[in-house]
């Protein structure tokens, strides 16, 4: 979005370039950072970094990731996914997922953070230059996610405010916004013709949708005053940094799961209940089989965890140096799987109900997506007992979901200005809760077109190209940069450094092998299976639009070339001597002359900083 281009340390990223412009990370006497080759990747205790803030409890870290990583994907994906994917047997490739890629890369993003404690920018550009860009695109990204994501809650925030009725607005087909000619109290087997009145609410009342993207209409106003508030929301709840996000995360975290038990409580004593609970596990044996399932499972751990949108490392940049990031991995990875499997029991047992009540199979049924939110669960709650009460916890509980998700990606990007241009932004700005308020101020203004008549169709085209393709090439670029390029040696020797004992040989083979395999089988699998954005069964998009949604997604993959080869044009040397050098942190490169510099040099300076390297990390070692 331009930050990079406008601070020269941002993109900066060749050993030479920062000996001449110098490091604003460096200082000299650094107790806590460590001194290799004339730079570390630890930032230093300058004013800026002294001021940095740090989390109040090591509990608020991670209640704040759990909350990040549990969102409604858990309610409206997983459980759907599951059910499509082989029911119970759906769980051995998504456990096995988990354990080889899901775990393993989300405690790599805590190991970058934390040793750096740097946001995704500054952090990539310190322990790879070559791919630094994958770093800017992370922020790009999540500040695209966020604009519409903020128009779930938003709907989340309509539902919840009409619940209060008696009869609920969505019960019946006698509003002044139905069709009754094809609107059906419930769910008809003629799904092709007839719609449920609550389809005909979310579609008619809620969104007032147009024919198709071509005809955007009016702002919806309602809509729009409820986005205001949706980010009034978002603004309070970071305005303070890490110190009032994690005061929020101890309600926001916490409290779905207690909407979760009751409304499982409730749900299981519903009629039909046990048949949508056994159409969500019953085992087939013979999905096994089918690669496709193996690459489902592995996106569904890779993108519910939010790896590669960079707020695992913003958050994480927080913690203090020796925090015990290992735990946290654990906790935030299991929590985020047994809360997907949890919730896909509460989801079908109201699908089951349903099915019951209606005298049609599940499969009429199930969907994923927001369809299932906003129009299946909601037509649950019309013959149940109390079904104002439960709606409106419901929706709640979305409430709650959305915002841990949508604070955690606004804070990457206030991460990254603040360390990268912070002192400029201050200058102007005078306080860093002005800066929030500019970042939450603008993704308000982009998240408009979402809440015009046509605005479910913008939703849609842009969900499709950011979180769907983008991602999967952000997080290639990134184990590429990490993994392979920044290396396992040097992911070792920061978690001894932190936690004062090294990765188990577990992790090592992961970081080395096993996730980075995964994740390219999954990018080549997105690849080939590649389909255009649609929304529905039937709408699909004109060529403008698909064009509109590429452009999209080349705003966060275009940095990724970009800062490649800013770092090589400002590196001295040869062409092969840049790109030695570039993919090397910053703290091993060797400081090349441009009348002497050969290849040989360079090997003669790795291998010295190496050595150099191994009897600092002796000392720090014992130190900790």
């Amino acid at each position: 979005m331009g930050v990079g281009m406008q601070n020269t340390d941002l993109l900066s990223g060749s050993g030479n370039t920062r000996a001449k412009r110098g490091c604003p990370w460096h200082s000299k006497g650094d107790s806590n950072g460590i001194k290799e080759g004339g730079s570390s990747l630890l930032p230093s205790t300058d004013q800026g970094v002294a001021a940095r803030g740090t989390w109040g409890r090591r509990l608020e870290f991670t209640l704040a990731c759990i909350g990040y990583a549990v969102g409604l994907g858990n309610v409206w994906r997983f459980p759907y996914l599951c059910y499509r994917s082989g029911g119970g047997a759906f769980l051995i490739p998504y456990l096995t997922m988990l354990f080889l890629c899901g775990i393993p890369l989300l405690f790599m993003e805590f190991v970058i953070g934390q040793y750096t404690r740097l946001g995704p920018v500054h952090a990539m550009a310190r322990i790879c230059p070559l791919l630094k860009g994958v770093g800017i695109a992370t922020v790009v990204i999540s500040f695209l996610l966020c604009t519409y994501y903020n128009v779930i809650i938003t709907w989340a925030l309509y539902y919840f405010f009409h619940s209060f009725r008696l009869p609920l607005p969505w019960q019946s087909c006698n509003n002044t916004w139905n069709i009754p000619e094809n609107c059906s109290s419930g769910f008809s087997k003629n799904s092709s013709y007839l719609h449920s009145a609550s389809q005909q609410f979310f579609d008619l009342k809620v969104l007032q949708m147009t024919d198709g993207i071509e005809q955007m209409g009016s702002i919806r106003w309602e809509l729009l005053g409820l986005l205001v508030l949706a980010w009034i929301l978002v603004y309070l709840c970071i305005f303070k940094g890490v110190r009032s996000t994690g005061k929020v995360v101890y309600f926001t975290a916490i409290f779905p799961y207690v909407i979760l038990i009751a409304l499982l409580i409730n749900n299981v004593q519903l009629p039909g209940a046990a048949d949508g609970i056994r159409y969500f596990l019953m085992p087939q044996w013979n999905k096994l089989l089918d690669g496709q399932v193996w690459v489902n499972a592995a996106a569904q751990t890779f993108n519910s965890i939010g790896i590669s949108f960079g707020s695992m490392i913003s958050m994480a940049s927080y913690n203090k140096f020796n925090n015990n990031i290992l735990r946290d991995t654990l906790i935030v990875a299991i929590t985020n799987s047994a809360t997907s499997i949890f919730a896909g029991f509460v989801i079908f047992s109201a699908i089951g109900y349903m099915a019951y009540q209606h005298n049609l199979p599940v499969d009429n049924i199930a969907t994923d997506g927001p369809g299932l939110v906003f129009v299946v669960y909601p037509e649950a709650f019309v013959t149940m007992p109390v079904a104002p009460m439960w709606a409106a916890l419901f929706f709640f509980m979305l409430l709650c979901l959305g915002l841990d998700s949508q604070f955690a990606m606004v804070e990457v990007m206030v991460t990254s200005l603040m360390d990268g241009c912070g002192k400029l932004l201050l200058r102007f700005l005078k306080y860093k809760e002005l800066v929030v308020l500019v970042v939450c101020f603008a993704a308000f203004l982009l998240g408009i077109p979402n809440i015009t008549e046509g605005g479910i169709y913008v939703f849609q085209l842009m969900d499709h190209y950011t979180a769907v393709v983008s991602l999967m090439f952000l997080a290639f670029f990134e184990v590429v940069a990490v993994c392979w390029l920044y290396g396992v040696r040097n992911l070792t020797r920061d978690v001894t450094r932190m936690l004062g004992k090294p990765p188990n040989i577990f992790f090592k083979l992961c970081w080395w092998v096993f996730s980075p395999l995964l994740v390219t089988i999954i990018l080549v699998s997105s690849i080939i299976q590649y389909t255009p954005a649609r929304y529905g069964k039937f709408y699909t998009y004109p060529p403008w639009a698909e064009s509109m949604g590429w452009f999209v997604s080349l705003c966060s993959i275009i940095w990724i070339p970009l800062g490649a080869i800013h770092t090589l044009y400002y590196s001295s040397g040869s062409l092969l001597q840049r790109l030695q050098v570039s993919i090397l942190p910053v703290d091993q490169q060797p400081v090349l002359q441009k009348d002497s510099s050969t290849t040989l040099a360079v090997n003669a300076s790795l291998q010295s900083s190496k050595e150099d390297l191994e009897s600092v990390s002796l000392s720090k070692e014992s130190s900790i």
